[in-house]
């Protein structure tokens, strides 16, 4: 008798996910699509997979606006945009910081709070509110297009919100992909060592591949080093999330109609638990490894689905302060870091 009564139940809640599942297969299909795209170019063309989902997703926005594709690739930019950020978390473990060292430590993490700090502080002189300013500066001192996602994520929405993210996702991507070329060549110039070269090219580009290509170009034990410096920044993505959304929080209490967003993010809780675990040695490596890969697939279908809600003509109207500002903050950044190599070394 129980099994009767309860069975209807769970026939309702099977039938209720396939509807779901039905409504949001082809928009998450479609940005699936396009993340494979845009993966097969990164691999033969040497062009970075994020800017590559980014553009092929601008150039079918149209698909946004298909009443069959709209709800999954909404779905995309946000539900799987989150869990690719929270399976970051796998690759951030406490040996991580073994061997480095506690001054090069502190101002790999002082690198990242002051540029978020700069940025504040600055974006009022570009014509911009404190909401593109953290967005923009957090991107550029944490883990560039992942972390515009995730602070996207938890930034009050307007009208605008989405050009903003894609114009810094754009902004960041493009700028380290100029460092990835430009920065080992004033490692160079100027002398710099393995471990210092490895610090600089890892405190200061903005994304994670490029980090890679850069420091590898100089040598193993250079790209080994700018590998792990990258990853003390993105393990700042949690705390600076978790930070930012106390502060949302409590200013959307005190402003009436705007809705308080949760006092810890899902993501972000995901995120704490996986690299708990991981630096608790409790995750294999295949499974850590495993949910690495997961996490950059997951955020390169994110990324084609904000893409394809995007309306290029809006992002073009950013405007030029909104590029001096990214700029401003990417030569902040690299000024802080290089200066604080000559001071400790």
């Amino acid at each position: 008798m129980a099994d009767t009564r309860t069975s209807p139940f769970a026939a309702y809640s099977v039938a209720n996910l396939s509807q779901k599942a039905q409504v949001l297969f082809p928009g998450v299909a479609v940005s699936l699509l396009v993340a494979v795209a845009a993966k097969f170019l990164s691999e033969h063309y040497a062009t970075p997979a994020m800017l590559m989902a980014l553009l092929l997703g601008i150039a079918v926005h149209f698909l946004a606006e298909d009443e069959k594709c709209a709800p999954g690739i909404a779905f995309s930019a946000r539900t799987v945009l989150r869990v690719g950020v929270a399976f970051l978390g796998a690759r951030i473990s406490i040996d991580l910081l073994v061997g480095l060292g506690g001054p090069l430590i502190a101002l790999v993490i002082g690198g990242v709070l002051a540029t978020i700090a700069f940025g504040l502080a600055v974006g009022r002189f570009f014509g911009h509110k404190w909401r593109f300013s953290l967005l923009t500066a957090g991107s550029v001192a944490i883990c560039g297009a992942s972390a515009a996602m995730a602070i996207g994520a938890i930034l009050p929405r307007d009208e605008r919100s989405e050009e903003r993210l894609i114009f810094t996702v754009v902004g960041v991507t493009v700028l380290s992909t100029l460092a990835m070329i430009l920065y080992p060549i004033l490692a160079e110039m100027l002398n710099m060592n393995t471990t210092e070269a490895g610090v600089f090219i890892g405190g200061t580009i903005h994304d994670v591949a490029q980090v890679v290509g850069a420091g590898f170009s100089i040598s193993v034990e250079t790209g080994d080093t700018a590998t792990l410096v990258k990853l003390i920044r993105v393990a700042m993505l949690a705390p600076v999330v978790l930070v930012a959304s106390i502060a949302i929080r409590s200013m959307a209490s005190a402003t009436p109609g705007e809705t308080r967003p949760p006092l810890l993010p899902f993501f972000v809780l995901a995120f704490l638990i996986l690299a708990g675990l991981n630096s608790a040695h409790l995750i294999p490596a295949a499974l850590a490894e495993l949910l690495s890969q997961a996490s950059r697939w997951l955020l390169l279908i994110a990324i084609a689905a904000v893409g394809m809600k995007t309306n290029l003509k809006q992002v073009l109207g950013v405007g030029a302060a909104a590029i001096a500002l990214i700029v401003v903050e990417t030569l902040f950044i690299g000024a802080f870091i290089l200066l604080g190599i000559r001071l400790i070394t």
